[in-house]
């Protein structure tokens, strides 16, 4: 499935082919930088490792600064695998132009994280009900959590408090509504997961 490596710019509004008034996300894309390519022979699977994002020589570590020297290229920030049809070579070029206006594609991302989250937030539970005498903050809690003498614990998967948020997510279907090659920009109808300036991978 070949793709691209792209940041998250924000969201905007546009009209679709329809005339519909559609919020979008607007993804700059590229220009990717082909850094390794994987043989069945050698690796056991065919893939191409691309790269995106200047980053400075001083804060990546020696390993990766051969690796990204072998491939004629500047140190980059993210790295990721996809698999083309077509034959490239290290050193190519990747940009938006793989991708035309109406067709469909898969964005994967990193939702928001929220940090440590108590049910009524995490799961949607409604709390205990209203305070009466003698409760204390009860209207969040989440009740009673234990069985009884049969099982005697607590089953595993119980929705209870915890972290929320900062999961790898995959939006399919999303229609690409506009492109823009020369800003390497990529507008996709609807929402991706993910904030301002976070990574997501755009998957044909």
């Amino acid at each position: 499935m070949s793709g691209i490596i792209g940041k998250k710019l924000g969201m905007t509004s546009l009209y679709d082919k329809n005339g519909k008034y559609v919020a979008c996300t607007v993804i700059q894309a590229g220009p990717c930088i082909v850094t390794q390519v994987k043989t069945s022979e050698k690796d056991g699977y065919a893939a191409l490792q691309l790269a995106f994002d200047e980053k400075k020589e001083k804060h990546t570590p020696q390993a990766l600064l051969k690796h990204f020297q072998k491939a004629g290229t500047t140190p980059k920030r993210k790295l990721a695998e996809f698999k083309f049809d077509e034959q490239k070579n290290l050193g190519d070029t990747i940009d938006v132009t793989i991708f035309s206006e109406g067709e469909y594609v898969e964005v994967v991302g990193s939702t928001k994280g929220k940090g440590f989250q108590g049910v009524v937030k995490r799961h949607g539970f409604s709390g205990v009900g209203a305070r009466s005498h003698g409760q204390h903050d009860r209207e969040r809690a989440p009740g009673s959590v234990g069985a009884s003498s049969d099982p005697s614990r607590v089953l595993r998967g119980l929705r209870m408090a915890g972290r929320m948020g900062n999961a790898r997510r995959k939006i399919q279907n999303l229609e690409v509504i506009k492109v823009m090659p020369d800003k390497n920009i990529i507008i996709i109808k609807g929402n991706v997961p993910g904030s301002k300036n976070a990574y997501v991978l755009i998957e044909k």
